[in-house]
């Protein structure tokens, strides 16, 4: 052997070792139930599994990630390791679960240098509803740095299961308008088995591991960074971050992260407990930025009419659109909302005229925008207008002199880091002119609404509008409310626009007006866009306008009762010194439910149910007994409401 491979092999052999015996680094939660530990192989790659209640919930899983100019997936030398420091964090949402939301972690930093000696930090934070972690490179550039792929991912047990929404190919879908979140669920599934659409999986995704429940997501893009997805082996069970499609970004935009130095990537999130824990947990927005000091006091949550969902474009003129407002009052509803093509089929002056009557009245009006340039074919306007800083200054500018509330603003192309910057940058403009934003055909939001108040709200779901256009859609609806709260709605707010109480154009409802009505107590959203019109709420009892009415438009608490993804949920919310009890039965069978209302024991319970023998809805009084479980019986595709005080 010649002395120069003798070397290599001696210097293969050294660095081996060393990478070898960098030893493994815990971190618990502060409940000690969780504990992820964190480790180099011999080649310097870096992994790291969790245990929950002693259980492997994630096997060991890859970390690193690849820049352009440095590569941060093997060859890693641990050079650091802080001690475990608590993270403390109270913050107030103006949209969300809860109002006031506190956290609390065991943070530990992890130092590393490649073999080039670059450096690259890995920041865990464990708290006792889950797991964060995220990618810091330190140091500074000026020149933007960008990544090429990153190999976090989440390997699940061999028997674990998924709920998951498919990602629907880009550039597919009515004039190319997706991806937009809008896929049925896949319920249950083994793990590793594929996407149908080939496309990868959204997030929350959602599974079952060693008994144990895991909802994975990302939360603080702050536009440097790409929104990813998840892919996997069909092969395993080892599903891993992926990148937006090429075609997802705005011509001439970047799709793949990029920034100047020091940067953070987007925290990795895996929450873990039970269903309970899911439903209660706050980590994808405790993740998220908080908010800059900006005065955010415009932004205020609340109840809209709208006539697009069953009146559809021909809705969109000035008499209507007064009598909607009108609605809107009589129901003490904050807002009304006026979709597409208002600007031709009404116009700017008579809108004006539309602002002033409805300040009368006390109601809000949002606006609908087309967002698109030319990624996409979408005919509705007003269009082109938000495409630039520039453009949107002289057009939120107007409509914060008109007294316009706020702005939906719809048909996005992407996930790419450029749009993610776009996105952004609307809410940034918005906010500057103190108006509230709802973004339609768009991403997942990722917390965005902590860091930016003023978003009330986003689609990012297969919504009530789909039940209008097929029977086929209108069928899957109550399997596929029941699985909202687990997954899309866990974190972020929904504007599913819910709760179509009467009839439906052309279309044979599928629930009852129970289950409709629970919808409102449910589902959360910022601004919650009802689908009911006033000639369907017309045919409702006065006690159930009476309880729309008085609906709270933020929440103080939230607690999961009983449930299963896809099947059937009860959750309670509290409002001042109420609690809202509403479920669902998304199954075609009849159930009993034994509730345990003892926390409520003793007090009057107001119970909206399914009226047997026709299709709408009774009432009746009924008092929590302490030490008793209350038995509610739910009808196939069936719901109730209960408002305790």
């Amino acid at each position: 052997m010649n002395k120069l491979v003798a070397l290599c092999l001696a210097a293969l052999i050294v660095c081996n070792i060393s990478f070898a015996q960098s030893p493994a680094v815990t971190i618990s939660s502060p409940n000690k139930l969780i504990q992820v530990t964190s480790r180099l192989d011999a080649l310097g790659q870096p992994s790291y599994s969790v245990q929950y209640k002693g259980s492997v919930v994630l096997e060991p899983s890859q970390l690193g990630l690849v820049r352009a100019d440095a590569d941060f997936s093997k060859t890693l030398t641990q050079t650091g390791l802080s001690p475990v420091s608590v993270v403390k964090d109270n913050y107030r949402l103006v949209t969300g679960k809860r109002q006031n939301n506190t956290y609390t972690a065991n943070r530990r930093v992890v130092h590393y240098k490649n073999a080039a000696g670059a450096l690259i930090d890995i920041i865990w934070q464990v708290s006792n509803d889950g797991v964060a972690f995220r990618y810091y490179f330190p140091g500074a550039a000026t020149e933007p740095k960008k990544v090429d792929t990153e190999f976090t991912s989440f390997h699940l047990p061999a028997t674990a299961k998924g709920w998951l929404q498919p990602m629907s190919v880009a550039k597919t879908g009515w004039q190319q308008v997706n991806p937009c979140y809008e896929e049925f669920y896949e319920k249950g599934i083994a793990a590793g088995t594929p996407s149908p659409l080939k496309a990868g999986w959204v997030y929350p995704a959602l599974f079952q591991s060693a008994g144990h429940w895991l909802l994975i997501t990302e939360a603080d893009m702050d536009g440097s960074y790409c929104a990813t997805k998840l892919n996997n082996d069909p092969a395993n069970t080892n599903y891993h971050i992926a990148f937006p499609d090429a075609r997802e970004v705005i011509p001439g935009g970047g799709l793949k992260p990029q920034s100047t130095l020091p940067w953070y990537s987007p925290w990795r999130i895996v929450t873990i407990g039970s269903l309970a824990t899911i439903i209660e947990s706050t980590l994808g927005t405790d993740l998220a930025r908080p908010a800059s000091t900006q005065n955010f006091s415009f932004a205020k949550a609340g109840k809209s009419s709208w006539s697009w969902a069953l009146l559809k474009d021909d809705s969109t003129i000035y008499s209507v659109q007064k009598r909607f407002i009108d609605y809107a009052a009589d129901m003490n509803w904050q807002y009304c909302l006026i979709d597409a093509d208002w600007d031709t089929k009404i116009g700017y002056d008579s809108m004006q005229l539309l602002i002033n009557y409805a300040k009368q009245k006390k109601v809000g009006i949002w606006l609908w925008y087309n967002s698109a340039g030319s990624w996409n074919n979408t005919p509705y306007h007003p269009r082109d207008k938000l495409l630039t800083h520039e453009a949107r200054e002289k057009e939120f500018s107007r409509l914060e002199k008109m007294g316009v509330a706020g702005t939906k603003i719809d048909f996005f192309g992407g996930d790419g880091q450029s749009f993610i910057r776009y996105y952004l940058d609307i809410l940034k403009d918005a906010s500057a002119h103190r108006l509230m934003v709802n973004f339609h055909g768009a991403t997942l939001p990722r917390g965005w609404q902590r860091t930016w108040p003023n978003l009330m709200s986003a689609e990012a779901i297969k919504g009530f509008e789909y039940i209008t256009f097929d029977q086929k859609d209108a069928n899957q609806e109550p399997t596929h409310a029941a699985m909202l709260p687990f997954t899309r709605n866990a974190f972020d707010p929904m504007d599913f626009t819910p709760m179509c109480l009467y009839k439906i154009p052309r279309i044979e409802r599928q629930t009852t007006p129970s289950f409709e009505l629970a919808l409102s107590v449910l589902f959360l959203s910022g601004s919650q866009h009802f689908v009911e019109i006033p000639e369907g709420m017309a045919h409702m009892p006065g006690f159930v306008k009476d309880f729309l009415r008085k609906l709270p438009t933020g929440w103080d608490d939230v607690k999961f009762i009983d449930g299963f993804p896809g099947q059937y949920v009860v959750l309670a919310r509290k409002s001042g010194n109420k609690w809202y009890i509403a479920g669902i039965n998304g199954t075609k069978e009849e159930k009993s439910l034994a509730l345990n209302l003892s926390a409520f024991k003793g007090k009057k319970a107001t119970y909206l149910l399914n009226s047997k023998g026709d299709t709408f809805i009774d009432q009746k009084i009924i008092v929590v007994k302490p030490g008793k479980q209350e038995t509610v019986t739910i009808g196939a595709h069936d719901g109730f409401v209960m408002v305790v005080e």
